[in-house]
This record gives structure tokens, C-alpha cells and sequence, in this order.
């Protein structure tokens, strides 16, 4: 009866609400998943450090995990929202990353990572590299769009959302174009 499981204090669970979208069910939830991705490193009972300690290496997140597998920015969605960078995930970074994902996530949370997934240079702008590379990944790097294809679509979105004309997307310009995309919200998220 006494022998219960404890995998977060209470005072964790509330400080996980406080900074994400999830009730304390849902954290608990997360949990469960990020655990199953890799039982034999994710201990069932969450010592202090642990939440940030212990990392899930990239290769299992993005095998493992049915919502990123079949993204074609699964890779660049591990990195952004790793504190490593380099994609491993803790389990405070993956429950960061399903919290922005959820459909409570407020929609200017959501573009503010939208825009840092897109700027696969981290130069703070979307320029037209980062265009070319998200074409890349979106067409599977197959021979779909020809290189003269994928320069004519990138010059388009550049003509149409350069509004300053500096050759790059800032993140108000980025804003701008996702505020005129009614899909975006619905595309932009993964069910717990």
C-alpha cells in the first residue's frame, strides 16, 4: 500500500507545470515516453539532477520516438531544442519540446520555434541557405526540385518575404509570412 513509485517530488511537478503547457498528468505522461525511448539509461525514480543529467542520444530520439521519425526535421528539432546542441536529449529538454509542440502552446511560442528550426546556421536570420536546406529536407534530398528549382523557389520566398530587402528573413519578416499561413498551427504540433 505505502510502496508507491515516486517519480518527481511534488515541488518538481509543480515547477514543470509552471514552465510548460502540461498538467501534472500530462508531465507524467511525457515521462513515461521519454523513458521508454531508452529504459536501460532513464531510471524510473528522477533523483535531483537527473531531469537535465541524463541524456537520450540523438540516434535513439529520432528513431525511437514515432512523432519525430518520420519529420523531416527531425535532426534540426532535436538540435534546437537540446541544451547540448547537439541533439541529445535530457528529459527537461524533451519535455520542452513536446510542451512547444502541444496544442496548448501559445502560436508566438510556437513561430519563435518555428524560426529557430528554420535558421539552420543560427545566425538569428533565415537566409537563402536555410531556405535551400529546408527544400533539402522537405523533398527528402531526392532529385525531386532541381537545383535550379529549389534557386528559383528560394529567390520567390526571398522576394516575398525580404520586406527590408537586406537578403535575409528576420524574425519579424518570418512572423510576418507564418501569420498569413492559417495552416501552420495545425502542422505545427505533436499529440501526447
Amino acid at each position: 500500500m505505502g510502496n508507491k513509485l515516486v517519480t518527481f517530488t511534488d515541488q518538481q511537478l509543480e515547477d514543470y507545470q509552471d514552465c510548460t503547457f502540461f498538467t501534472r498528468k500530462e508531465i507524467l505522461r511525457v515521462f513515461k515516453r521519454f523513458r521508454e525511448v531508452r529504459p536501460d539509461l532513464v531510471p524510473k525514480q528522477m533523483r535531483k539532477d537527473d531531469a537535465v543529467n541524463i541524456k537520450i542520444p540523438l540516434e535513439d530520439c529520432i528513431e525511437k520516438l514515432l512523432e519525430l521519425r518520420e519529420n523531416p526535421f527531425k535532426m534540426r528539432i532535436c538540435e534546437v531544442f537540446s541544451r547540448d546542441g547537439k541533439g541529445n536529449l535530457s528529459f527537461e529538454d524533451f519535455l520542452d519540446l513536446l510542451s512547444v509542440f502541444s496544442e496548448q502552446a501559445p502560436r508566438d511560442i510556437k513561430v519563435y520555434y518555428a524560426f529557430c528550426i528554420y535558421d539552420f546556421d543560427s545566425d538569428q536570420h533565415i537566409g537563402p541557405e536555410d531556405i535551400d536546406q529546408a527544400l533539402l529536407l522537405l523533398t527528402r534530398n531526392t532529385q525531386e526540385l532541381t537545383p535550379e528549382d529549389r534557386q528559383q523557389i528560394v529567390e520567390k520566398v526571398m522576394e516575398e518575404a525580404d520586406v527590408d530587402g537586406d537578403g535575409k528573413l528576420s524574425y519579424m519578416e518570418f512572423e510576418h509570412v507564418i501569420t498569413r499561413a492559417p495552416d501552420f498551427l495545425s502542422t505545427f504540433h505533436i499529440r501526447i
